[in-house]
């Protein structure tokens, strides 16, 4: 079992309070011979006639010295998370949980926007303290 991240809880309590249920933490499941573990499934009512959205979240914390080593670490499992949970939960959208501080600083500079937007990497924002969403980029 891997390590929950720093802000694990935080963003798990902001997503509830943003009217998520939170079905699983963490999501776990196999696709071929991996078991993948994306930190946490959750779900909402949108509509009585249009049923649940569903997603997964990945938290990241960013709290080593080097932002590119964390943004590595993140896009990486991001993009095999997604291609496995597309296969087995095509249904589920996968999201990239970043803090605020680290979303207005490294993820305001030119690379990670051309990565970010060529990788069409969705992203939940949080307030770490506050444990609030602050917003979602899709």
């Amino acid at each position: 079992m891997s390590a929950k991240d720093t802000f694990h809880d935080a963003v798990r309590n902001g997503l509830e309070k943003d009217g998520w249920t939170i079905t699983s933490d963490p999501l776990r499941f196999d696709y071929g011979d991996v078991t993948f573990q994306v930190d946490l499934g959750a779900e909402r009512l949108l509509v009585a006639d249009r049923g649940n959205e569903k997603i997964a979240v990945e938290v990241k914390s960013f709290l080593r010295p080097s932002a590119i080593t964390d943004f590595y670490a993140a896009l990486g499992q991001f993009i095999s998370y997604r291609l496995a949970l597309q296969q087995v939960e095509p249904d589920r959208l996968l999201y990239l949980a970043v803090p605020n501080d680290a979303f207005n600083s490294f993820f305001q500079t030119e690379f990670a926007k051309v990565v970010v937007d060529q990788y069409a990497v969705l992203l939940v924002v949080y307030e770490p303290i506050e444990e609030v969403i602050v917003k979602w980029i899709n």
